[in-house]
């Protein structure tokens, strides 16, 4: 199997039941509360942790209690974190997540260490993470990391999957440099900004393909995802389940996508095991909770 490296945030979440979204001004009584590791690359990370495939970490943590159960919990989810790095006097990024009765979130993210994830960082992680060979990337580091780490990657020869969230738009230059691209609904819109806002879904996607080689997977939910390519579009359904909480469910997507590909699988075959593994992830309360071993999401795809 290839060698898997995420370059991304880590959030610690608090997570807080609500009946339904606070109106600006107004007060609410919740119900659980967790403490709960998050953050998109990080979730990525475990997420393919999880799935068995061999995965590095590269992003920055605060040297405090945060960042110490962080470090634990990657060690603990198989994820290798010689590229973590924990920054003196400065605090692990954290989330604040609400998720009301339908299992919707919204959440506000202040970014600690995540923020210092710049240019002089990104060449340790680089070198420390040199011998993987497919790269996930997420916007919640600074953009202009983001984009030269995707311009260096490309001059290296890796498979880059970036997902643009997020969503803003991107440099034309970054897009064109990526293998597979993974916007939900609000993220493709964000990417294909230029187009015209009542363009459907099978215009946006061909715009973002072009005459490149670029793989433009659009998550859909429980809908599933729909892959562009040179040869056109196809939908792959996704499935059913009881949604408790869709924090992380594109991540795991993500993770999923990047699994199968690890593995060596067919692209139709790793974009199903990316719509079980986020299917599953909704499944619990929590962004890592319902992560899915590879056994667990392929019950899901046997069943469906």
């Amino acid at each position: 199997m290839k060698k898997c490296a995420v370059i991304g945030s880590i959030n610690m979440d608090m997570v807080l039941s609500v009946p339904r979204f606070p109106a600006a001004g107004e007060t609410l009584t919740g119900g659980n509360f967790q403490t709960v590791p998050g953050g998109k690359g990080a979730n990525q990370a475990v997420a393919l942790g999880r799935l068995g495939a061999p995965v590095r970490m590269a992003g920055r943590v605060g040297d405090d209690a945060f960042g110490r159960r962080y470090l634990d919990h990657f060690r603990k989810n198989g994820v290798d974190v010689r590229a973590v790095d924990a920054v003196a006097g400065t605090a692990t990024g954290v989330a604040d997540i609400l998720v009301n009765a339908a299992g919707e979130n919204c959440i506000v993210i202040a970014p600690g260490a995540n923020g210092l994830c710049d240019l002089e960082w990104l060449d340790r992680a680089l070198e420390a993470t040199a011998d993987c060979e497919i790269f996930l990337l997420q916007l919640e580091i600074p953009l202009d990391t983001v984009a030269e780490a995707v311009r260096r990657l490309r001059k290296m020869g890796k498979t880059i999957l970036l997902d643009p969230a997020p969503a803003v738009p991107l440099p034309e230059d970054v897009l064109s440099a990526v293998d597979f691209l993974t916007p939900n609904e609000t993220e493709l819109k964000a990417v294909t900004s230029g187009l015209p806002e009542d363009a459907g879904i099978e215009e946006r996607v061909r715009h973002l393909v072009g005459g490149s080689g670029r793989v433009v997977v659009h998550k859909r939910g429980a809908d599933g995802a729909y892959i562009g390519t040179r040869d056109g579009i196809e939908h792959v359904p996704g499935f059913s389940v009881r949604a408790v909480d869709t924090t992380a469910a594109g991540d795991t997507f993500n993770a999923g996508l990047a699994a199968g590909l690890a593995m060596g699988w067919p692209l139709r075959d790793a974009v199903r095991l990316a719509n079980a593994a986020g299917a599953l992830a909704v499944t619990a309360y929590g962004a890592q909770e319902g992560m899915p071993s590879l056994e667990q999401a392929q019950a899901l795809m046997a069943r469906g």
